[in-house]
């Protein structure tokens, strides 16, 4: 296939081959681009948790040691909770703030996957357009005096070439958006993993300086006791 051949076939298709290869370059820069952004995230994630893991309590100075160590990931928003409410929330109180966390994360995780689901929703339909387009360019040769059947045989299979592209589009941003949605799911389930971690090596409970018992009361409370 040469290059004025591939003119040729997107000329006959009145340019909708060239919307279709604009998609599929706007396709394969979302997926590559989030594939290397939720990658690099899954894998620095793990090792936070695997630090998280190893230490039996959490206290303010290791939840700011991991909240260094996260950096710009998305465990250090559940961290950086914590850390602020470490002394006053309980066990459940701790989980509902890192539960809010989560879910003011989550919808910045799937950013742009929405332009995979409309090419994959919106390039069968070019492309089927394309095709259409192309049918009233073969079967216009009928109405010319002295057509070959050739012509219209061979504008037919130029026609359906737009459909055939289209689809190759949809087809690879579905896969694209398949496996971009599952990596989301596994860093979502990170931030569960971590919100666990959290709640149960801080136990919720306040951590309270004792109070101080004034000298007074403590020798009524020797009186009390002899």
């Amino acid at each position: 296939m040469t290059y004025a051949y591939i003119i040729y076939l997107a000329n006959y298709s009145d340019g909708v081959l060239y919307v279709l290869a604009g998609l599929l370059l706007v396709a394969l820069a979302v997926i590559i681009d989030r594939s290397w952004a939720l990658r690099s995230t899954i894998l620095r994630g793990q090792s936070i948790i695997h630090a998280t893991a190893e230490k039996s309590a959490l206290g303010h100075a290791d939840l700011a040691a991991l909240l260094h160590a996260a950096g710009s990931l998305p465990e250090a928003a559940l961290l950086d909770t914590a850390i602020r409410h470490l002394d006053t929330a309980d066990a459940d109180g701790m989980a509902n703030r890192l539960d809010e966390s989560i879910m003011l994360i989550a919808p910045v995780l799937d950013r742009r996957l929405w332009i995979l689901d409309t090419v994959v929703t919106l390039a069968p339909l070019l492309g089927l357009f394309g095709t259409i387009i192309g049918m009233f360019h073969a079967f216009n040769v009928l109405a010319q005096p002295g057509h070959a059947p050739a012509d219209v045989t061979g504008g037919v299979a130029d026609a359906l070439v737009a459909t055939a592209f289209g689809i190759f589009i949809a087809m690879l941003g579905l896969t694209g958006f398949n496996a971009l949605s599952n990596q989301v799911r596994l860093i979502v389930h990170q931030l569960d993993s971590m919100k666990m971690m959290i709640v149960n090596r801080t136990d919720g409970t306040p951590v309270v300086p004792p109070r101080s018992v004034p000298l007074r009361a403590q020798g009524s409370a020797r009186l009390v006791s002899a």
